[in-house]
C-alpha cells in the first residue's frame, strides 16, 4: 500500500494510473475503522481496478466541537488494517492540506430539505461540512466510482445530491449496513460505548426491526410513537425516529402500502449518539 499525503502526490501517481487503467475506487474514511469500513473495501476491489481510501477528520461537519474533540483516533491500526485487507492508496491529508486558505469563502451546496430535517435539523450545518471535504476529495481523486455504507443513509442521499448538482462523473455505490452479533450497527463511535452500553444499544435495531414487522397501509403516527417511547423506556435519549419515502426521504405519516420506505433513528446512550435505519419495504 502505498501513503500519500499531498494532492500533488496523489494527483501525479493516479495520473499514471489511469494511463493504463481505467476504474478508480474510492472509499473516503475519518478512520476508526471497522469491518463496516473494510466491507466497503471489499466491494471496492470487486468492482473497480485501483482501491483508494482516505483517512482525515473532517472538522467542517463537525457542529459540536467536544464531538470533534472525543472523536476516536487510531491511525497505527487503521493503516496496517487497510493495508492487511489489500487497499492499494491511502491519501492521508492534513486540514492544511485540505484547506489551505480558510479565508476561501465556503461554497453553500443546495441540498434542498436533505439539509434541514433528519440529521439535518439537529446538526445544523453538518451536510455542508460533509459536502465541502466529499467534493474536495472527489475532485482530488476523480474515482469513478465512491463507495459508501448504508448507515449513513442520508448522507448517502446528500452525496448523491451532491453528484448531480455538481456534475460530477462517479458512481455511488451504496454498501449494506454490517451489524454486532446483537444487531448494533458498527460504527467508529461504538468505540465510545462501555460493554454495557454497547448491549443496551442494540434495542435501536430491535425498536427497527419491530417497526417493520409490524407496519400496515394507513396511518403511521402511533408506529413510531411506540418506536419512540420504547427507546426512551430504555434509556436513550431520543433525538428522533422517523419513516420516510426511502427514493428522497419525505417523511411520511400516511402509507399506501406500496412506496418503498425506511425507518431512521438517532439517540443518545450516554453521551454517545448512535444512529441507524433500515429499509421498510425494499
Amino acid at each position: 500500500m502505498i501513503i500519500i499525503k499531498t494532492i500533488d502526490g496523489i494527483t501525479s501517481r493516479l495520473r499514471k494510473f489511469r494511463s493504463i487503467h481505467s476504474s478508480i475506487g474510492f472509499v473516503p474514511t475519518m478512520g476508526a475503522l471497522h469491518k463496516g469500513h473494510i466491507s466497503l473495501l471489499q466491494n471496492c476491489k470487486q468492482v473497480c481496478e485501483l482501491a483508494v481510501s482516505s483517512i482525515f477528520i473532517n472538522p467542517t461537519q463537525f457542529n459540536n466541537a467536544d464531538d470533534f474533540k472525543k472523536y476516536p483516533v487510531t491511525l497505527e491500526q487503521d493503516i496496517y488494517t487497510l493495508e492487511k485487507n489489500g487497499c492499494d492508496v491511502l491519501f492521508l491529508p492534513d486540514t492544511n492540506e485540505m484547506y489551505p486558505d480558510e479565508t476561501i469563502p465556503k461554497k453553500h451546496f443546495d441540498l434542498g430539505q436533505l439539509e434541514i430535517i433528519l440529521e439535518g435539523k439537529y446538526r445544523p450545518g453538518h451536510f455542508q461540512g460533509v459536502c465541502q471535504a466529499v467534493k474536495r476529495l472527489l475532485e482530488i481523486v476523480m474515482p469513478s466510482h465512491v463507495f459508501m455504507g448504508q448507515k449513513d443513509y442520508q448522507q448517502c442521499m446528500v452525496i448523491k445530491k451532491l453528484l448531480e448538482i455538481e456534475n460530477l462523473n462517479t458512481q455511488l455505490i451504496i454498501c449494506t449496513t454490517l451489524r454486532e452479533e446483537n444487531g448494533l450497527a458498527m460504527s467508529s463511535r461504538n468505540l465510545r460505548l462501555s460493554e454495557k452500553q454497547r448491549e443496551d444499544a442494540a434495542a435501536i435495531y430491535k425498536t427497527l426491526r419491530h417497526v417493520k414487522q409490524n407496519i400496515r397501509s394507513g396511518s403511521l403516527l402511533q408506529l413510531k410513537k411506540d418506536a419512540q417511547d420504547y427507546l426512551s423506556g430504555n434509556n436513550f435519549k431520543v433525538e428522533y425516529v422517523e419513516i420516510a419515502e426511502a427514493d428522497n426521504l419525505n417523511i411520511v405519516d400516511e402509507w399506501d402500502g406500496v412506496t418503498r420506505l425506511v425507518i431512521l433513528a438517532a439517540a443518545f446512550i450516554g453521551d454517545v449518539r448512535l444512529i441507524d435505519n433500515i429499509l421498510l419495504k425494499d
